[in-house]
């Protein structure tokens, strides 16, 4: 390297970890991610991207910023409640310290009266079933999928899934229905039409190859005009004459009926018109962890927690800390949104309005998460350019607008109203960045 080369003034890399802030960050960062920053800034350097008196300060910003997740905390301003691309239901402060406190060691498989080991997750499965009498029992599993696939390899393995042609849905990322119950070793068969079903298909259907009669909420579309579908109550006659477990998957996690939501299904409902075990999501409508939920007639729940794929697919303490807590404590952030008051809503979106000199527009909010598809929850936004909305999402803190008709809409449904001046100092910060970009554009 010639010695009039700028890149032999770089910092090295001993001198760099001497830092005191490189010191510091030792404390929340390991030493193989602390090196990663310094070579990171020293290539940028060796690439001419960065000035050699840069190296240091870009080297003590980009310490301050990182921390051991990668994960970003964003403020949801879309107005989509359950928001798959964001981890679905934020956790209520109750889950939160449930969740901290389960970090360490807890008594979840064990009595510590006796020093024996008890039913793992005891204590959300009781906080389950107080919430759903109408249930027997109940099984905690990681997710919805999970719990209908222990479902049918355990009640049909090796034998037949009666399900009508039309819930046979996709759901996230691709996954289809059919794909999920096949892999457990069951042969799907399907019964009626995709916009009709009748009593008297599933009735031709079954044999003594049945394993099970499978009904699918089909949460994240719905079907109109020339349709017919069999309700539970009207099927669960035929199922139990015949011997056949009947299961229900809901998907949204609703325990009991939700008036706000009339044509959504719920546990209790579903128990009482007849199905032997109800599948839910802990992480939707509920508004808690990740998790499958199985609930229904205490022989059939004991029968897939015996099955060797329950131990695979069994939830983690956390889920079943933050679970119970959920379910035994306040009000989480899902439902506080979902039954958000609408004048409130209107006050807030009005004073950030007023302070950003911006206009505000009528706009509908979504349950999300395949929840009540199509159901509006009327609301307002702020309407801004569009171009600020890669601003909002890239800067500090991380907000996530919608993007539609050419503006950038900020939704307040899902923001706490503590969030309200943070919302209103990120959106200041884009319009700075954005004129600036621009004068510097017309320079």
């Amino acid at each position: 390297m010639d010695q009039g080369d700028p890149r032999r003034l770089i910092p090295r890399t001993n001198d760099l970890l001497a830092l005191p802030a490189v010191r510091e960050a030792r404390k929340r960062l390991n030493e193989r991610v602390i090196r990663e920053l310094v070579r990171h800034v020293q290539e940028q350097a060796r690439r001419g991207e960065l000035a050699p008196d840069q190296v240091e300060p870009a080297l003590l910003s980009a310490v301050a910023a990182r921390t051991a997740t990668t994960l970003r905390p964003v403020l949801n301003a879309t107005g989509v409640i359950v928001h798959t691309n964001l981890g679905r239901a934020p956790l209520s402060a109750g889950a939160v310290e449930a969740l901290i406190a389960a970090s360490g060691y807890v008594d979840v498989e064990l009595d510590l009266a006796d020093g024996s080991r008890s039913r793992r997750g005891a204590g959300a499965r009781a906080a389950l079933l107080a919430a759903c009498p109408a249930a027997e029992d109940a099984l905690i599993v990681n997710n919805g999928a999970a719990a209908l696939v222990l479902a049918t390899t355990a009640l049909a393995a090796g034998r037949e899934v009666v399900v009508s042609r039309g819930e046979l849905v996709e759901i996230g990322a691709g996954f289809r229905l059919p794909d999920l119950i096949e892999s457990t070793g069951a042969t799907l068969h399907e019964v009626g039409m995709t916009n009709r079903t009748h009593l008297r298909d599933y009735a031709s259907a079954l044999g003594p190859d049945t394993g099970c009669v499978l009904k699918v909420h089909p949460s994240n579309f719905w079907v109109d005009g020339f349709t017919s579908a069999v309700p539970l109550h009207e099927l669960s006659p035929l199922t139990a004459a015949n011997g056949i477990p009947l299961v229900a998957d809901l998907g949204s996690g609703l325990l009991a009926p939700d008036p706000h939501l009339p044509n959504e299904p719920d546990a209790a409902t579903a128990l009482g018109s007849g199905a032997d075990v109800v599948i839910a999501s802990g992480d939707k409508l509920l508004g808690g962890p990740q998790a499958g939920l199985l609930l229904g007639r205490k022989e059939i729940i004991a029968r897939l927690a015996r099955h060797p794929l329950a131990r695979a697919v069994r939830a983690d303490k956390l889920a079943l800390a933050a679970l119970e807590a959920t379910v035994a404590g306040e009000a989480p952030p899902v439902i506080e949104a979902l039954h958000a008051d609408p004048g409130q809503l209107r006050r807030r979106t009005d004073r950030l309005a007023q302070a950003l000199g911006v206009p505000v527009v009528p706009h509908d909010g979504r349950v999300g998460g395949g929840g009540a598809p199509g159901f509006a929850l009327p609301g307002w936004a702020l309407q801004l350019p569009e171009a600020l909305a890669r601003l909002l999402r890239t800067g500090n803190p991380a907000v996530l607008p919608r993007v539609h008709d050419g503006s950038c809409l900020i939704d307040l449904r899902c923001v706490s109203e503590a969030d309200d001046e943070r919302i209103l100092a990120a959106v200041r910060r884009a319009v700075e960045a954005f004129e600036a970009a621009d004068a510097g554009g017309a320079g």
